[in-house]
């Protein structure tokens, strides 16, 4: 791919989001707008708009890669990223939705009538967002470099840059056209290189992986990672019960106008994640067979960006390239800009004074730190690092959600020492693995996929202790249940249900 056509197609993709998020701009105004989006985000928005956001750097580059490196086992990524969202059908999407806050620690001190517990959960939410944001700018750097030549740098701050005007604008409002459309431009992007890279393999005799190949690399379970089946198991663990705990997933639900609209646009978003992941798996089979030397040079993230070129050529393989490109960087920018607006939230909440100014300032803050982060980190495969926050999510806040939602007896304690546990563990694990790992062994295999052991130590630990301080039981409690579990066209009395600080 020449470097004019790369560096055209970025300039589209992030001349089409400025464009679009400054529409959105003429229609936020409010608090809620920047915040929630007024609540008013039909299921098809919202669902393009989740999706946009959640098929992120690894989900774009990252399974491709892994896939040709490690082969049958890294397909569960894309089974438990979208399985995750039906987990978070059935248990999370509609209390969520009705319970009225703005953000995961709203809810928090709602449920729990804890500021305690609403601390903790704002620190969780920004460490998060910052584990997921770090690996969408150094990805971003990797592509424009592999475009252009540039300092991996240089790719890392032009997303920074473009994602906090984007937000500055408009806020939730803004991205939620922003990233809708980017869901679609992501889809074609590696929908339409297939069709063509498909017809280039059958015309050369449909080859098919070696003898030798398919001992380890086409079966599940046989992988040349450590500890294969620990690993396994562990990261479907990690991504069936992340998801639910992603703060810019869940921030999404609060924008639908009702439960019963949080559970259609579960089901859409499902559809669409499903359409979409059948992609990466085709481009990773084919770099097994036509781009080996990147796994040699491990750069198996750039698989994606080097087939079309490879097997198609010409003036052909150089269009669909740059598409890739522009995809490529859609993922980057639509993902970072929902994880933006959720740390941004919480920061603009429980730090700042709240409203539209403080969203403003947080937003800045939101993406420095990733950025600078992700300048001195020592660079993982994408789709790791994202899997360590999927990790460190579950770890925490799904178990605060699903007990929060259905176990009325959980109490401030009990949730402030889970979320310390299982959090804790989880991020201790996490930066251990990124900043001095990975290590070999079971140690190594145990710090790398973490979510088997801390996820149940956080559901004990919440569960033990909260029956263990019965007396810190919030004394509404069951006006909470209530209005959690409650259809909205149903007319009850559902109490003052607004978090002090929202």
């Amino acid at each position: 791919m020449s470097t004019a056509s790369g560096v055209t197609a970025v300039v589209l993709v992030m001349l089409a989001a400025v464009l679009i998020g400054a529409f959105g701009l003429r229609l936020s105004r409010t608090t809620s707008d920047f915040y929630v989006a007024s609540r008013s985000v039909s299921p098809l928005w919202n669902a393009s708009a989740i999706g946009g956001e959640y098929l992120s750097a690894a989900s774009f580059l990252g399974i491709a890669g892994l896939i040709l490196a490690y082969g049958a086992d890294m397909l569960w990524l894309p089974v438990g990223w979208t399985g995750g969202y039906l987990v978070l059908l059935v248990l999370v999407s509609a209390p969520l939705r009705r319970s009225g806050a703005y953000t995961l620690p709203d809810f928090a001190e709602a449920r729990l009538s804890s500021m305690t517990v609403r601390r903790t959960a704002s620190v969780l939410v920004v460490l998060i967002g910052w584990f997921y944001l770090m690996p969408q700018f150094q990805s971003a750097g990797l592509v424009l470099r592999a475009v252009t030549g540039a300092p991996v740098w240089v790719g890392g701050v032009l997303v920074a840059v473009v994602v906090a005007v984007n937000v500055l604008s408009g806020g939730m409002r803004s991205i939620t056209f922003v990233q809708a459309f980017q869901y679609w431009l992501k889809l074609t992007a590696l929908a339409l290189p297939v069709i063509f890279l498909l017809m280039a393999w059958r015309a050369d005799g449909a080859p098919g992986i070696s003898a030798q190949d398919a001992a380890t690399w086409a079966l599940p379970l046989a992988s040349g990672r450590d500890f294969p089946i620990y690993s396994t198991y562990s990261l479907i663990l990690a991504t069936f019960l992340g998801t639910m705990g992603l703060p810019h997933v869940l921030v999404r639900f609060y924008t639908n106008p009702d439960g019963r609209a949080a559970r259609r646009t579960t089901l859409v978003v499902l559809s669409l994640l499903g359409a979409f992941y059948l992609l990466p798996a085709v481009y990773g089979a084919l770099g097994r067979l036509y781009t080996p030397e990147l796994l040699v040079a491990g750069r198996t993230d750039e698989v994606v960006l080097t087939l079309p070129g490879r097997l198609v050529g010409g003036t052909l393989g150089e269009l669909l390239s740059a598409l890739v490109t522009a995809g490529a960087f859609a993922a980057f920018l639509s993902t970072s800009s929902g994880l933006t607006v959720s740390v941004a939230g919480v920061i603009g909440q429980d730090i700042l004074r709240g409203g539209v100014r403080s969203f403003q300032v947080a937003t800045v803050l939101a993406v420095i730190v990733p950025l600078v982060l992700a300048s001195v980190a020592r660079s993982l495969p994408v789709a790791d690092v994202v899997g360590l926050a999927f990790a460190v999510a579950a770890s925490s806040f799904c178990p605060l959600l699903v007990l929060g939602i259905w176990w009325w007896r959980l109490t401030s304690t009990g949730a402030m020492a889970g979320l310390l546990a299982g959090g804790g563990l989880a991020c201790t694990a996490v930066l251990t693995t990124v900043v001095g790992g990975p290590y070999e062994g079971w140690i190594g295999a145990l710090l790398a996929q973490p979510a088997a052991w801390t996820v149940p130590v956080a559901f004990i630990v919440m569960i033990v202790v909260s029956l263990a301080t019965p007396d810190r039981v919030p004394v509404d409690v069951a006006r909470t249940m209530v209005r959690l579990h409650t259809p909205e066209r149903l007319n009850v009395n559902r109490g003052d249900w607004r978090p002090r600080r929202s």
